[in-house]
């Protein structure tokens, strides 16, 4: 799921849910395959509502591997990202709004993205035959990698996807959990889940360090464990990447995704109230909208069938 482009930077600091953008190797034959069920993790908090940490550990090892399947279907879907930027100024008040509309594709097992309208209006003949250009220069990159390069990044993508899972599995130290009852969600029952960080918790990596600084909520499937909705906040100042990002206290991003054809789960909607700073220079005051919508399934013929909204 996509953000705005700096806060893309943020959104695995803000998954106090299940990490979901870690790449999956290009195994094409692995995407049809069915989805590997098993029991749900039934959730059993105490009489104050506080759920274990190992059972909920336990809850995310499902969940993240659950979400390796995922990841594979997703590959096989197109869609439509309409973000919109409110730029605030000094008191809070809206001083510039900026719309862009993409269709995110899949290509070599890859999100592209390519931009189709601006402030809802179709883009020029000439940034139309750019976009098609970025597009075509990327194709052409990944069609003609090296074996030894292939190689690589593949395995550079591996490592970034083990050091997501061990943040992702920390994250059940680092906070109490508290069930706080069921919502159904896009005619699916959710656990509600109050979380709140753990005062005696200490971080085991570098990157876990500023899962302390969030608090929030998540809403998660009773049925397959994975995350329906998250809505946290920054309750003090994050620094990421040796304070090139200051992330400041009262951010908020709230995210949900869908679970469509009965076999993906894609982005619906996101929203973030974002005050933050680069390289302690530029600083960053907007409030982000994105939704999502027309997805699409790729055919084996490599046609597209459209599936529909969500509803």
């Amino acid at each position: 799921m996509r953000l705005s482009r700096y806060l893309s930077a943020l959104i695995l600091l803000a998954s106090v849910g299940l990490a979901q953008q870690s790449v999956v190797p290009e195994d094409r034959s692995a995407s049809a395959a069915p989805v590997k069920t098993a029991p749900p993790i039934d959730l059993q908090p105490d009489a104050s509502g506080m759920v274990l940490q190992e059972q909920f550990r336990e809850l995310l090892r499902y969940a993240q591997d659950r979400e390796v399947e995922n990841e594979k279907r997703l590959r096989d879907y197109t869609y439509i990202e309409r973000e919109e930027q409110h730029k605030l100024d000094g008191n809070g008040d809206v001083k510039k709004v900026e719309i862009r509309t993409r269709e995110v594709l899949e290509i070599y097992g890859e999100p592209v993205e390519r931009l189709i309208e601006k402030d809802d209006k179709p883009i020029s003949e000439d940034e139309a035959k750019k976009e098609d250009e970025k597009i075509q220069r990327f194709i052409d990159k990944r069609k003609n990698e090296s074996e030894s390069e292939r190689r690589k990044r593949l395995e550079r993508e591996e490592k970034e996807r083990e050091e997501d899972r061990k943040f992702v599995l920390e994250i059940a130290d680092a906070f109490n959990f508290r069930l706080v009852g069921s919502e159904e969600m896009n005619g699916r029952e959710t656990w509600v889940i109050d979380c709140e960080p753990r005062p005696e918790y200490q971080p085991k990596e570098r990157e876990t360090r500023i899962l302390s600084k969030f608090r929030g909520w998540l809403w998660i499937d009773k049925q397959e464990g994975q995350w329906a909705k998250f809505d946290i906040t920054a309750i003090d100042t994050v620094s990421v990447g040796w304070f090139l990002v200051r992330l400041h206290k009262g951010a908020r991003i709230v995210a949900e995704q869908v679970k469509v054809n009965d076999e993906v789960w894609l982005p619906k909607h996101v929203s973030a109230r974002v005050d933050a700073r680069l390289a302690l220079v530029k600083g960053f005051n907007e409030e982000i909208d994105e939704t999502y919508r027309d997805y699409k399934k790729f055919r084996a013929e490599s046609k597209i069938t459209a599936v529909g909204e969500t509803q």
